[in-house]
């Protein structure tokens, strides 16, 4: 198979929640994380009905929703700690009672969504089976799914990467990657097992998620596809760019 060449890729210019990963080490990527090893507060709230296919509104406290809601409007520097407040029915005080800083509140954010899509990715992919194909379909489809359901968020988490403080930044990406190679490794089991017949194996797995992720940026309710005539469109194109086999 071909494995990465050693020219840098960009890992910052996403469409969504997720963006290039770096691929320049030349090693085969390992197993994603344990999305428990993120454990935010809402993780297990987002997640509770045990379906990852199964999305019911935003599921974070008031604050972090209020904190959304403005950083999609205003941006993360253009938004005041008081404006965050006011839309969260608190006073100043009351605010940083719950998190310490604006910066608090946009970690809370990205770092929840980010183990919210690792948690959904990893029990898609763990419900599939061992076939390569299954597995990546699933995946493919929890992608998708959460950038039609998450637009805020991946808008969020892909416009203020850049106001993360370091650490933190360093930490999302960590987490954005580990979901880019659950996909590559699905992609090169695939082609092993000659279910899949792209030669450029971790191009095309980077190519699929640019796909999927981008569609949190023109998606609309009441438009032309609804979300299940998307997977099954977004679906078939992730396959054609991993040439799969036909199905028997």
């Amino acid at each position: 198979m071909d494995m990465p060449d050693d020219s840098p890729i960009p890992t910052d210019h996403s469409l969504g929640m997720l963006s290039v990963t770096d691929h320049t080490s030349g090693c085969q990527p390992a197993r994603s994380a344990d999305p428990a090893d993120h454990d935010p507060s809402t993780l297990d709230a987002m997640t509770a009905d045990g379906s990852w296919r199964t999305y019911e509104g935003e599921a974070f406290p008031p604050v972090l929703t209020a904190a959304l809601s403005a950083f999609v409007d205003q941006g993360y520097h253009g938004t005041s700690v008081r404006e965050i407040a006011s839309r969260a029915g608190l006073s100043v005080p009351g605010l940083y009672h719950h998190y310490p800083s604006k910066q608090a509140m946009l970690v809370g954010i990205t770092s929840s969504a980010m183990a919210e899509l690792l948690d959904r990715s990893s029990r898609a992919e763990s419900e599939a089976g061992p076939a390569p194909a299954d597995r990546f379909d699933a995946v493919v489809e929890s992608l998708l799914l959460f950038h039609v359901h998450r637009r805020d968020v991946a808008f969020v988490c892909s416009t203020e990467i850049r106001s993360l403080d370091p650490a933190e930044r360093e930490a999302y990406v960590g987490q954005r990657d580990a979901q880019q190679r659950m996909l590559d490794r699905i992609v090169l089991d695939g082609v092993d097992a000659g279910v899949f017949g792209t030669a450029h194996p971790l191009d095309a797995s980077r190519a699929v998620t640019t796909m999927c992720v981008g569609v949190a940026t023109w998606y609309r309710p009441g438009g032309r596809l609804d979300p299940a005539a998307l997977v099954d469109v977004y679906s078939e194109l992730a396959r054609g760019t991993v040439q799969a086999t036909a199905r028997p």
